[in-house]
C-alpha cells in the first residue's frame, strides 16, 4: 500500500490507539494528533478522580505511543476554528474523529430547573482540573443526592463524602483541595432504579467506596431485591457476583460512627425535585418493583428525601462538530463500522472516520476502545487498498505546521508535553506526591512553549 498521512481529531484514549493500531499495520503511515486542550489523553486525565492512581497507568502506555517517531501531537488547536475539514482534507489523505463524549446528559423530571441540579461530567471535569471549567465549585450541601448507577456516580459520591486531606498524596490541584476543604456534606445519597443485579458498578470502584476511615458506607435493605433475570445474572457473570457480594456486606456491616456517610438506595426511581425559593430542598423517588423481564415500573409509592443538591450521573453526550454529520438522536457520528456516512442517505464519505465514543455512545471500557478503533483502522486500510482513499493536495508533513503558525495558533507538541508533565512532577516530588496537576491553560501553554 502507498504511504499514508492520516489526522486524528482528538487526544484521548481512541485517538491515540487508533494512531497506534494505524503505525502498526501500515508501516506508510504517519499521524497527527490533533487535540483542543494543551495535553493529551482526554477522559484519562480529565474524566478520572485524582484518587485513582492505578488507572493513571494507563497514560504510561499512551505516551509510549505518542513517543513514536511517526506520530505528531498538536495540542491546543481547535477543530472547527483553528483547522477546519477543508483544511485536513487539504493536509491528510484520511481523518479520523475520536472527539469522545464531554456533556452531560439533562434531567427531565419536574423541578430539574432548581438551583442546585448539578451535572456530573461538569464535576469531574471540576475535580479533574480541566482548564476550561470554572476555578470554582458551589459545594454547600450538607446533604447532597447522585443519580445513576453507574462508576462515575460512585466516583461523585466518593469525592464528595471523602475529606479533603485524604486527597493530598493525590495529584489534586490546589483550587480543587481548597474547593472539597469547605465541602460541608456528610449525607451522600446514591439512588439506582433497580436492585444489586442490574447495577452498572464495577467490583473495584464498589469496593473503594468503603477504604476512607472517615466514611460509612451503607445499604438500605429495603431495596435489595434480586429477580430471577437478576440471578442469571449473578449467575453467567463473576463481575456481577462480586458486586451484589460487596453489596451484601456493605448492607450486614455495623456503622463505624465515621462523620461521612454514602447511603446506597436501590428500587428507587428518581420523579421530581422538590424546591424553596428556587433552590433544591429534597428529592422525591418513586419505588420500583421488577416485572419479570430484568426492567422495573414503578408501584406509585413515594420518598421524600431531604438534599440540598442534586448530581445527575445519568450518561455523557458527544457534541457535534463543524461539517461532519451527526445523530443527534442517539448523539453519534453517523457511521458503519468507522466509516462516516451521510445523514440523509447513509452513503459512505470517502476519507472520513470515526472511533470511540463518537462513533459507538458513551458505553464500555478501555478494552472496547482497542477493539472499536481496530474496526476503524481496518475499514480505513481497505479502502485504501481500493483506491477509495484520494491522496492530498498538501502532503508535506510541514504544511499543517506553516498553516497553524500563519492563523497565530499556540499549539503544543509532544516535546511540550513532555516539559508540562515533568513540571508536574516537579512539583508533586516538591510536595512528596507523585504529581501536582497544572490547571490554567495559559499557564499550561507557557511551560509548554518554554
Amino acid at each position: 500500500m502507498r504511504p499514508i498521512r492520516v489526522a486524528v481529531v482528538g487526544g484521548g484514549p481512541a485517538g491515540i490507539y487508533a494512531a497506534d493500531i494505524l503505525t502498526r499495520e501500515h508501516e506508510g503511515a504517519t499521524v497527527d494528533v490533533i487535540e483542543r486542550l494543551p495535553a493529551p489523553y482526554g477522559l484519562v486525565r480529565y474524566g478520572v478522580a485524582p484518587d485513582h492512581p492505578r488507572i493513571k497507568e494507563i497514560i504510561k502506555a499512551l505516551r509510549r505511543v505518542l513517543d513514536n517517531d511517526r506520530i505528531r501531537f498538536f495540542g491546543n488547536v481547535d477543530y472547527g476554528n483553528d483547522l477546519k475539514l477543508d483544511d485536513l482534507k487539504r493536509f491528510y489523505d484520511a481523518v479520523i474523529f475520536a472527539t469522545g463524549a464531554m456533556a452531560d446528559r439533562e434531567l427531565t423530571i419536574p423541578g430539574a430547573d432548581l438551583e442546585g441540579n448539578f451535572g456530573a461530567a461538569d464535576f469531574v471535569s471540576w475535580y479533574a482540573g480541566h482548564p476550561d471549567v470554572p476555578r470554582e465549585w458551589p459545594l454547600t450541601a450538607q446533604s447532597v443526592a447522585v443519580l445513576g448507577a453507574g462508576n462515575v456516580g460512585l466516583d461523585v459520591a466518593r469525592m464528595l463524602a471523602k475529606p479533603a486531606d485524604e486527597q493530598l498524596v493525590t495529584e489534586i490541584a490546589d483550587n480543587v483541595y481548597q474547593g472539597l476543604k469547605a465541602n460541608p456534606a456528610t449525607e451522600v445519597h446514591v439512588f439506582a432504579r433497580r436492585g444489586p443485579a442490574h447495577i452498572k458498578f464495577s467490583p473495584m470502584e464498589l469496593r473503594e467506596l468503603s477504604h476512607s476511615p472517615s466514611v460509612d458506607v451503607v445499604v438500605e435493605e429495603e431495596g435489595f431485591q434480586i429477580d430471577d433475570a437478576g440471578q442469571a445474572e449473578i449467575s453467567k457473570h463473576k463481575a456481577t457476583r462480586l458486586v451484589v457480594d460487596t453489596l451484601l456486606k456493605y448492607l450486614e456491616a455495623e456503622p463505624t460512627g465515621a462523620p461521612h456517610k454514602i447511603v446506597i438506595h436501590m428500587m428507587q426511581n428518581p420523579v421530581e425535585l422538590l424546591g424553596e425559593d428556587g433552590k433544591v430542598v429534597a428529592i422525591r423517588t418513586e419505588k420500583t418493583e421488577y416485572d419479570g423481564t430484568g426492567n422495573v415500573h414503578g408501584t406509585g409509592e413515594f420518598v421524600d428525601t431531604p438534599v440540598q443538591a442534586v448530581y445527575r450521573a445519568i450518561g455523557y453526550l458527544s457534541s457535534p462538530l463543524a461539517d461532519v454529520p451527526f445523530d443527534d438522536g442517539a448523539g453519534v457520528i453517523p457511521n458503519d463500522g468507522g466509516r462516516v456516512l451521510t445523514e440523509v442517505d447513509g452513503e459512505q464519505i470517502d476519507g472520513l472516520y470515526v472511533t470511540g465514543w463518537i462513533k459507538r455512545g458513551p458505553v464500555g471500557l478501555i478494552g472496547h476502545t482497542k477493539s472499536d478503533a481496530k474496526e476503524t483502522i481496518d475499514h480505513l486500510l481497505t479502502d485504501l487498498e481500493a483506491g477509495r482513499v484520494a491522496e492530498p493536495e498538501a502532503a508535506d508533513p510541514a504544511a499543517v505546521v506553516e498553516h497553524l503558525t500563519a492563523r497565530g495558533v499556540e499549539f503544543t507538541t509532544e516535546e511540550g508535553w513532555g516539559k508540562l508533565e515533568t513540571h508536574e512532577l516537579s512539583l508533586g516530588e516538591a510536595a512528596g506526591r507523585e504529581r501536582i496537576k497544572v490547571v490554567p491553560r495559559e499557564e499550561m501553554l507557557r511551560i509548554s512553549r518554554s
